[in-house]
């Protein structure tokens, strides 16, 4: 069985396709044009591994961001977070827009006459790899019939960066949410499931509950069913939520507090009481 599960957006095991001309156009389903993951020593040649699997039991594990945007399930899945949002507007995704503490993939925008109306940030994660999947690639493509592009040692393999591509994630997530705090908006992280799996086991989450509307980060976890003559989708398996505060914990680190806040708090705790109550005549 390939190491490689998906290629290009197609299924491996997937019968009746045409290696040869799927290598050739080296289109992403997902982007709707050509992968932009290349070879740095040959940038016109495209990777185009979507999905790969890993262990004694095969797990699949996508590799791709932009695996995620299949049917663009990732941004439906976010409606909701679009408070302001009303019939009649119209919705767009923009990507790459630098925020401080670093550049979102994509905005989920709601709009009305070309002005802006709300919007949620999308981030979109997989996990990185330790070596290359170029091999792999090329012993699929070569047990296929395709002839082989030069370039790469076949014998080489890879792993799964589990760690580093965690801790990652969550420094960044730590500083970009506290700018949709301020602005009073939502980030969206969407991941694979395996991936939230691990972060929830080796880092704290114990605090990290089900998804609450009024939190501004939220985690979207996706799973990788397999479907129809062999094709895989992904389906939303889990949503959670938290603050900034509760991804420096998350991290170990000690949240900024909130010193106005907190007197106004403590001053209206002093005197808050039974003769205070709200009384309706």
């Amino acid at each position: 069985m390939s190491k490689v599960v998906e290629l290009y957006g197609i299924a491996t095991t997937s019968s009746r396709v045409d290696w040869t001309q799927t290598a050739r156009r080296q289109q992403c389903p997902f982007l709707r044009r050509k992968c932009t993951k290349t070879r740095k020593s040959q940038p016109s040649l495209s990777i185009g591994t979507c999905t790969v699997s890993v262990g004694s039991e095969d797990r699949a594990i996508v590799i791709c961001p932009q695996r995620l945007l299949e049917r663009r399930q990732v941004f439906t899945d976010c409606l909701h977070l679009l408070q302001l949002h009303e019939p009649g507007n119209e919705l767009h995704v923009v990507s790459e827009i630098s925020v401080p503490g670093g550049s979102v993939d994509y905005f989920l925008v709601s709009a009305r006459g070309g002005r802006v109306r709300d919007f949620a940030g999308i981030e979109l994660q997989t996990l990185d790899t330790t070596g290359t999947v170029w091999p792999a690639r090329q012993r699929f493509l070569s047990e296929k019939g395709v002839r082989s592009q030069r370039g790469g040692n076949v014998s080489k393999s890879y792993g799964m960066n589990w760690k580093m591509t965690a801790k990652t994630t969550l420094v960044q997530l730590h500083h970009k949410t506290a700018t949709f705090e301020h602005l009073g908006k939502h980030l969206v992280l969407a991941v694979q499931e395996c991936l939230m799996d691990y972060m929830r086991r080796e880092f704290r989450f114990d605090h990290v509950g089900q998804a609450r509307l009024g939190d501004p980060l939220h985690f979207h976890a996706y799973a990788l069913r397999p479907g129809h003559n062999s094709a895989y989708s992904i389906e939303l398996a889990s949503r959670h939520s938290t603050d900034s505060g509760g991804i420096a914990t998350c991290l170990g680190l000690q949240a900024d507090a909130n010193v106005e806040l907190s007197e106004i708090v403590a001053a209206l705790e002093a005197k808050i009481s039974s003769e205070t109550l709200l009384q309706l005549p």
